[in-house]
């Protein structure tokens, strides 16, 4: 059975649609990729699935029922919010033995091992509300990682963190999950950081779904060809392209197709050279392009997706 189905799942406010007829099956155990640039519609449809929103029509279920007031579902779940929020007067340890009643799971000496490797304040009058952002959310990370919960939300946790860190949280994710295997969903705008953490991605664009599937099946369907103009346009002649890039006599194009062995004969006939497509630079030219399906215009879509979150 499913973690997670939604079917037709819309949000709108007002005249603004955040979620358009969202339909996702999310599989146990695995870890899953939410991905998409700001505004569009990865925090709503968390908390629509962690009971923190509303959907304006619908269908939703989580572990089989609707999440809504639904103490089985909601004490199975963890939602590490982007900008977490805890009482003015909660320090480290209240937020963590707060944490330890609502959570069935929750690993204590976990959580401690963490706190030393995050390098977080222990006296008990320092206060969360004096922490740096970085540290604010490396409580979040400990939280969401010691919580064990069967089905655990990440929105952008590593906001603040440094590069060792962000590959401290990789790591310990990583370590954990493989012994104690649950259902992971990292919303991130670092996708090329994260690439080796997922195993599924999900790209949402204005409300809509426009990538659903498997990352290896995702990195393993484009490649990129580049060389004399003239020769560059001969071997791309007739296929599906997602990005050119020209200068003078030179040209870069990305294609939208599997690497066959008779394409790499053909590049090496021509001089040309062949090179894979990031995970992050193929989601960015895919959604630009179904951007280009529902009219959008390419003079909006380069600042918009150069933070993807």
């Amino acid at each position: 059975m499913n973690v997670i189905e939604t079917r037709g799942l819309t949000r709108r406010y007002k005249d603004q649609v955040a979620l358009d007829d969202v339909n996702l099956d999310i599989a146990p155990n695995r870890i899953y990729g939410l991905l998409g640039r700001n505004g569009a519609g990865k925090t709503t449809l968390m908390s629509i699935l962690t009971a923190q929103g509303f959907a304006t029509s619908g269908e939703v279920r989580v572990f089989g029922g609707n999440p809504f007031e639904n103490e089985h579902v909601l004490s199975r779940l963890c939602f590490v919010r982007e900008s977490q929020k805890y009482p003015d007067d909660f320090t480290v340890r209240n937020a963590l033995d707060a944490a330890a009643l609502f959570f069935p799971n929750w690993d204590k000496d976990l959580a401690d091992t963490l706190l030393e490797d995050f390098q977080l304040p222990r006296p008990k009058k320092h206060r969360i509300k004096k922490l740096s952002r970085g540290q604010l959310s490396a409580v979040g990370v400990i939280i969401g990682l010691a919580s064990r919960a069967e089905l655990t939300f990440f929105d952008e946790p590593y906001l603040g963190l440094d590069a060792v860190a962000r590959q401290l949280f990789y790591d310990r994710l990583l370590t954990d999950f493989a012994d104690h295997p649950r259902t992971i969903i990292l919303s991130s705008h670092l996708i090329d950081e994260v690439a080796n953490l997922l195993e599924h991605v999900i790209v949402i664009d204005r409300g809509r779904i426009v990538m659903d599937d498997e990352v290896e099946a995702i990195t393993g369907s484009a490649f990129a060809v580049a060389g004399k103009s003239s020769a560059v346009e001969e071997f791309v002649a007739g296929r599906p392209v997602l990005h050119r890039e020209g200068l003078g006599a030179l040209a870069s194009v990305t294609v939208d197709t599997p690497l066959s062995a008779d394409d790499r004969q053909r590049a090496q006939a021509l001089g040309l050279e062949l090179a894979p497509v990031s995970l992050q630079q193929l989601i960015i030219r895919r959604t630009l392009k179904a951007n280009e399906h529902y009219g959008s215009h390419q003079e909006n879509n380069e600042k918009d997706l150069e933070v993807l979150r």
